[in-house]
């Protein structure tokens, strides 16, 4: 147990300061695809369930590990040998990322349905970016420090990334306000012009990425496959995916018919769409599977490299902590962040459901929000420092369920000021010690020999099944009501508490 001196002062360090201005370029997309694209399509006169539906672009996050090891491992031509393996692909991502700004920025969903889907392929494609983004920075920050300065890391990671949050969010809900676009009078050119403003804030990403150091355990190691290999993997993958998408796309007029004939059987359109979805998606997963498989089959690729690159990662999770154990904590890490997630995908409709302006949205859910999550955010990474992760973890999610039945109270009440400036101090202040302990807890749990994978695995897990209810919020409000919703949003989180005092007696962290 450190003294808080040295808690304090370990916040000085460098690669902790990097992580600040990484987290605020991870930041930013994300509220892209959630929050501020939910307020734009409600502005441009799409339904509250449309809009919750692509909340799914960001699914990418929830998958990311399928194209973890090729990130992990292919190296990109001349960029690599400039930069090094982790920085040559966070460039890379970054200026995805840009593109996929800009064609959003480009696409009006208010000009039909053509349009609307450019705008889900745009989405798509930034959660894509956004999510590899992220699996080379979570690389990055394991690998560039020991493991005694991945909490306070941790820490201004995400304080950083509430940062560029804000910036996504406040930022964007002010441009555009300003600009001249309000609920019943849309203006298409307010948000192209926010949305290429922050297609330019994106550049402090990669001016970060251009001045920082590969870490020192990446800058002699060589690849175990040629080029051509690596390069065979990545044709695969974008096969299967093209697979996934084409049959996910073609299913959809089909899928509506079905959703019909299924409501007319059980008399409920939310889980008839949240069935016939869950097929489509199966189907869609399937179908890529299939395809990669029929490519090993043909040994277009040696079945050898697919199985070190995701066998390997996986049996050496289950060796290191055994079956049970690591049951446990798979299933700590897909559900810690239940409640939050499935909460915040419709939160910021329901504030204007409820009579907040934009400019009162931004001013106290973003920007006073913000501070009580940096502030949380420090508290967290200081406290996981001096009393260990594994408590903190455990106050984080019980903070969690606390603060989010507060939402049902202001659901009751209504619009109210006061009220708000209370809900998002406890909200945003549990937030940010939650996240803080979460990701270190995250960071202890990976083997540096497969750091890029293992991470994907365990973030991809941590949103996939709070993203699939979340894109289904929508609709839940429209069948039970915000007050209800809330109360069941904040239920979901209590298993997570006994999961963790499961977890906390087999495991112990120094």
């Amino acid at each position: 147990m450190k003294n808080w001196q040295d808690s304090f002062r370990a916040f000085l360090h460098p690669r902790v300061i990097t992580m600040l201005f990484f987290g605020l370029s991870a930041g930013i997309p994300i509220l892209l695809i959630f929050s501020s694209l939910g307020l734009w399509l409600r502005e441009a006169g799409l339904e509250r369930s449309t809009v919750t539906f692509f909340s799914w672009a960001a699914l990418g996050y929830s998958f990311k590990f399928v194209w973890a090891p090729i990130v992990d491992c292919m190296p990109i031509p001349y960029l690599t040998q400039w930069l090094g393996r982790r920085r040559a692909w966070i460039l890379v991502s970054q200026f995805a990322i840009i593109t996929a700004i800009l064609l959003m920025a480009m696409t009006d969903p208010a000009s039909g349905i053509t349009q609307l889907k450019i705008m889900a392929l745009a989405a798509i494609m930034l959660g894509f970016s956004s999510a590899t983004q992220d699996i080379v920075i979570d690389a990055y920050r394991i690998e560039s420090a020991s493991s005694d300065l991945q909490a306070l890391m941790a820490s201004t990671y995400i304080a950083g990334y509430r940062i560029g949050m804000l910036i996504a969010g406040a930022g964007s809900l002010y441009i555009a306000s300003l600009l001249g676009s309000e609920m019943g009078a849309y203006s298409y050119h307010a948000w192209q012009n926010t949305y290429a403003s922050m297609a330019a804030v994106m550049l402090i990403g990669v001016i970060t990425t251009l001045i920082i150091n590969e870490p020192e355990s990446n800058r002699e190691k060589k690849n175990k496959y040629s080029s051509k290999v690596y390069i065979k993997f990545f044709m695969i993958f974008l096969v299967a995916v093209t697979g996934f998408v084409i049959s996910f796309s073609l299913s959809a007029d089909i899928a509506s018919m079905w959703k019909n004939e299924l409501t007319g059987l059980i008399h409920n359109k939310a889980i008839s769409s949240f069935c016939i979805e869950l097929i489509r998606l199966s189907l869609g997963i399937t179908i890529a599977l299939f395809i990669t498989f029929a490519f090993i089959k043909t040994k277009f690729i040696d079945r050898q490299v697919i199985m070190e690159s995701y066998a390997s990662p996986i049996i050496d999770f289950f060796q290191r902590y055994g079956i049970k154990l690591a049951i446990l904590l798979l299933a700590l890490i897909g559900l810690y962040r239940i409640s939050d997630i499935v909460l915040g995908v419709i939160s910021n409709i329901f504030y204007q459901d409820i009579g907040y302006s934009k400019i009162e949205i931004a001013s106290i859910v973003k920007t006073f929000g913000l501070f009580m999550t940096l502030l949380g955010g420090f508290l967290g990474g200081v406290l996981s420092v001096r009393f260990g992760v594994m408590k903190i973890l455990f106050v984080g999610a019980l903070l969690t369920v606390l603060t989010n039945l507060l939402f049902m109270l202001l659901a009751i009440k209504g619009y109210d000021i006061t009220l708000l400036y209370l809900v998002i101090s406890a909200d945003n202040l549990s937030a940010g010690i939650a996240s803080a302990a979460f990701v270190a807890f995250l960071s202890r749990l990976v083997n540096v020999s497969f750091t890029a994978m293992q991470f994907a695995i365990f973030t991809s897990l941590m949103t996939l099944i709070p993203k699939l209810i979340g894109g289904y919020s929508g609709s839940i409000v429209e069948n039970i009501g915000y007050t209800q919703f809330f109360l069941v949003a904040s239920l979901i989180g209590v298993p997570v508490l006994w999961i963790i005092y499961l977890a906390n007696k087999h495991l112990k962290f120094e």
